[in-house]
């Protein structure tokens, strides 16, 4: 079980940006800040670490647990409103499993950054 994931991103404010408004569906916000970059998460403790770096790693795939379908919704509208790239609109993916409905986008540095819901339709 993972405990937090740190990301090294070429444009701190943007990601930051980014990562903010696109998971402020998702109950995330800033926990932390300082010199060492900026931990966001949902309850108080930071699951996401985003610092400057100058080095250009290989695309990621992060995904993020929605409670609910209009959560996975309601990421997908604000990544692309914080400048996210369309790369899959909410929806179901029958081929991962028959509950699978999760949204994806491209973040600033490339990244491929999913919300995603398990349950079924409430």
């Amino acid at each position: 079980m993972l405990d937090h994931i740190g990301l090294g991103v070429s444009d701190y404010a943007a990601s930051k940006a980014f990562f903010l408004k696109a998971l402020q569906p998702l109950g995330y916000g800033v926990v932390m800040e300082g010199p060492y970059g900026v931990g966001l998460g949902p309850t108080g403790k930071p699951l996401l670490w985003l610092s400057q770096s100058p080095e250009k790693p290989a695309h990621l795939h992060l995904a993020f647990a929605a409670s609910n379908r209009q959560q996975v919704e309601a990421f997908y509208r604000a990544a692309l409103e914080a400048g996210g790239k369309d790369n899959g609109p909410p929806g179901l993916r029958p081929h991962y499993h028959p509950n699978y409905y999760g949204a994806f986008v491209i973040g600033p540095d490339g990244h491929n950054v999913e919300a995603v819901c398990h349950k079924p339709e409430a």
